[in-house]
């Protein structure tokens, strides 16, 4: 099969590997769309650290079933030819943490598309747990399968916020996962929701999806956000996870506020430590989801929300991805979610 894979920083391309076969407990899925994650460009520059060269990436994905294990066939839950999406988040399913339903916390977990030694989803196909196949509905457009993983990212952030129906939110960085946020604060009832973001393509996208938007280069951010809030904002989410983000975070927030640091773009931060300690506020870290987080997001999906087609604005091909890799990590793209199609785009 055809594999896009990680030769080394700013190198990737499409090679043969040999074909996955299920295991007993496993699942065979032929991929439909797997979405280009912010963390998969950066580690495509090297930036993050967190992939690694010879690695097949990929987790943001959606695919039908073409196999099924030994264990799984009986079972009646999975069908061959079912549309589904997978849960990368690989657990032990017996520790302390996966017993409470914090699947997230396991300590051996392994994350598909993130761990070196699993092929994952930039392939003509694929095998995974079966436990961690979700199900979508038939008539689901195939391509907005791949969105459930992001999405899912952005409600569990919003959860771990505490996100309440009279919270003014603001979120920073406009990208799929200030997206994702913003739905899912409006998923939770929140209707005041600004979103800050240089870029005018980002900013549309969420004004779309019903935010009002900044644009930090032009207002002053503190200032711009209390007008169209109302107030200071009681909830930041911070969807790009700089020193300067985190900072402005602190300078705009209200006292008391809860700030959500949901975005990876930097492993170090140095802190106003006095900013969150003298006005009382919470810096609050957030990280994947919980299974039942990310079943409830793909129901959600499934049931196609107003405005979420909007999400996808770049499909490609195998020929076009290794370019889409290097467009987004150079910033050359206005695209913010990019879909890499293994059969076509038509598909």
């Amino acid at each position: 099969m055809r594999a896009l894979v990680l030769n080394g920083d700013y190198d990737i391309s499409v090679q043969e590997r040999p074909e996955p076969t299920p295991g007993p407990d496993e699942v065979l899925i032929d991929v439909v769309a797997t979405g280009i994650c912010g963390s998969d460009f950066h580690g495509y520059s090297g930036e993050n650290g967190r992939r690694s060269p010879g690695q097949v990436m990929g987790h943001e994905t959606a695919g039908r079933i073409s196999a099924l294990g030994s264990d799984v066939a009986g079972s009646g839950d999975l069908r061959v030819g079912d549309l589904v999406t997978v849960n990368p988040v690989i657990n032990c399913g017996t520790c302390a943490a996966c017993r409470v339903g914090q699947e997230h916390w396991c300590a051996t977990k392994k994350v598909f598309g993130v761990t070196p030694e699993i092929s994952a989803a930039f392939a003509d196909r694929f095998v995974m747990p079966a436990r961690n196949v979700v199900v979508l509905p038939a008539d689901l457009p195939a391509e907005l399968g791949a969105l459930v993983e992001p999405l899912s990212v952005g409600h569990h952030a919003v959860r771990r916020g505490q996100a309440a129906a009279d919270d003014r939110v603001l979120i920073l960085g406009g990208g799929p996962i200030g997206q994702a946020c913003l739905l899912a604060a409006r998923r939770l009832g929140v209707d005041r929701v600004a979103v800050s973001d240089p870029k005018e393509s980002r900013r549309s996208i969420c004004r779309r999806l019903g935010a009002m938007v900044i644009d930090p280069a032009a207002d002053e951010l503190g200032g711009a956000a209390a007008a169209l809030l109302g107030d200071r904002p009681t909830l930041v989410l911070d969807a790009v996870g700089i020193p300067a983000t985190v900072g402005s975070a602190l300078e705009v927030a209200a006292l008391g506020a809860r700030i959500v640091l949901v975005g990876m773009g930097s492993p170090q931060l140095d802190l106003a430590a006095y900013a969150i300690s003298t006005q009382e506020r919470s810096l609050i870290g957030s990280f994947t989801y919980t299974a039942t987080e990310f079943a409830d997001t793909a129901a959600w999906v499934g049931g196609r929300p107003d405005g979420i087609e909007a999400l996808i604005d770049g499909r490609v091909d195998w020929d076009g991805a290794p370019r889409a890799f290097d467009d987004l990590a150079r910033g050359a793209t206005e695209a913010s979610k990019i879909l890499v199609f293994p059969q076509g785009v038509s598909q």
